[in-house]
């Protein structure tokens, strides 16, 4: 993220795009804010439509945002957020729990509870893969090689579905049917891990297929949180994994070379259950989401509040943050 100088003599009079900072909340609003002032900049208007915000997730470029709203994914342009939808993907049967983008920003993976895992072209707007997890998906991400998605869901296993192949090829299940509520991948592709309701976290190590180890190699487990964990995360930089958890305190984890995560800090501010967060491409900073309607920015060197987030009326339940190059 960069300095708090964000605006220039020489910017452009619209608000300043290096910082997307969006949060959505059971009040069916999805705001976007100015990252230093705090001040809420654009309220995205979806009058008269019900439904609450889920998950977002911003666009590589940063030209998309998409909004899992109840059963329906929105896509809306950020450039021109008081326009509807760009898009509706409306494939879903139950909660949409997950969106991510490619990294190219062609296509846009979905999970749901409806047991289904859904891959959309944004170009023609058309389903174009379905893969059936056969039990309510918590979340699903894109491994960074793009070919392979990794999912975690209520019955308590991790997947790896083969793009090319259009097949599960991996199946975890490291500790019974206690449901996997998050999972995350290094950015390097080299480590995955995931939480379950219980707030254990699991670590394995990722190695080459072509290699005679196996693909998933389990190093770790921790117990992060005594309470219902409800988001891991890697640090862009790989050096820490933030975990939120329904005791209303973030942690966040060290991880040493040889795969060790030690407690760092605890992030204590907000007052009710923490549903999600999002680094800062520099991993400097981190956001968070939580019941008590608020979100936050914290500085990770300090482990402070630096500002808070004010305006949605019941709880900020995810958010989605973009400073790096579009």
């Amino acid at each position: 993220m960069p300095s708090q100088t964000v605006s220039s003599k020489s910017a452009p009079a619209r608000h300043d795009m290096s910082v997307i900072l969006v949060t959505g909340s059971y009040d069916h609003e999805i705001r976007f804010w100015e990252a230093w002032s705090g001040i809420c900049s654009r309220t995205i208007p979806r009058t008269g439509e019900t439904g609450q915000i889920n998950r977002l997730a911003i666009s590589p470029d940063k030209r998309l945002l998409a909004a899992g709203i109840h059963k329906k994914v929105c896509i809306y342009e950020i450039a021109n957020p008081s326009a509807p939808p760009q898009l509706q993907f409306d494939g879903h049967t139950g909660n949409v729990t997950a969106v991510c983008f490619h990294s190219e920003g062609k296509w846009l993976v979905t999970g749901s509870e409806d047991g289904t895992i859904k891959i959309w072209d944004l170009r023609s707007a058309h389903l174009q893969r379905n893969y059936d997890n056969e039990a309510p998906v918590n979340d699903v991400v894109v491994h960074p090689n793009q070919g392979e998605l990794l999912s975690c869901d209520q019955a308590g296993r991790i997947k790896q579905w083969d793009l090319s192949e259009n097949i599960c090829t991996h199946e975890l299940t490291p500790a019974g049917d206690i449901p996997m509520r998050s999972i995350s991948l290094a950015s390097d592709g080299s480590c995955l891990v995931a939480g379950n309701n219980k707030g254990r976290c699991y670590v394995w190590k990722i190695n080459d297929e072509r290699s005679d180890l196996p693909r998933f190699q389990a190093v770790t487990k921790f117990q992060a949180h005594n309470k219902y964990l409800t988001r891991c995360l890697f640090s862009p930089d790989v050096k820490y994994l933030a975990t939120c958890s329904a005791d209303t305190t973030v942690k966040i984890w060290s991880i040493s070379l040889n795969y060790e995560f030690k407690l760092d800090k605890v992030l204590q501010g907000h007052q009710r259950w923490v549903w999600d967060c999002a680094f800062s491409a520099d991993s400097a900073y981190l956001v968070t989401a939580s019941s008590d309607h608020t979100a936050r920015l914290w500085e990770m060197a300090s482990g402070e509040t630096v500002r808070q987030y004010n305006g949605h009326h019941k709880a900020a339940v995810c958010c989605a943050l973009h400073d790096g190059a579009g």
